[in-house]
């Protein structure tokens, strides 16, 4: 999967932070993180003069192993969907820095967790 962006040097940033790690291959064009078997890629399409339309009806969803690390991740992003509790799973959105939206679930763990 990749994300349309229009700043590489902002996007890879971005990433690394969210991710704590460093992108495995950093390029104008094309960058990619590979993540526990899973390879997100960051295309700079307006490089490559390529038309793109950003929506929001195909969402890349990232999944942490708990609440609080949801919350830590999410402490400082501009959110398009609120924390919600959703069957047996946390779910947020957020606005990353080239304005995709991403998805972050967490599993609910404890029954402290939902009076959180």
């Amino acid at each position: 999967m990749y994300l349309c962006v229009r700043d590489m040097d902002r996007a890879v940033g971005f990433y690394e932070d969210f991710f704590e790690r460093k992108a495995a291959v950093r390029d104008e064009i094309y960058s990619v993180f590979l993540i526990d078997g899973f390879r997100l890629g960051l295309f700079a399409f307006e490089k490559v003069q390529e038309d793109h339309s950003f929506g929001s009806n195909c969402l890349p969803s990232v999944s942490v192993d708990s609440l609080k690390e949801l919350k830590d991740k999410i402490r400082n992003l501009e959110l398009c969907f609120p924390l919600t509790k959703i069957k047996d799973n946390w779910v947020v959105e957020f606005v990353d820095s080239e304005g995709n939206h991403v998805e972050l679930t967490a599993p609910v763990r404890a029954r402290q967790e939902i009076q959180s």
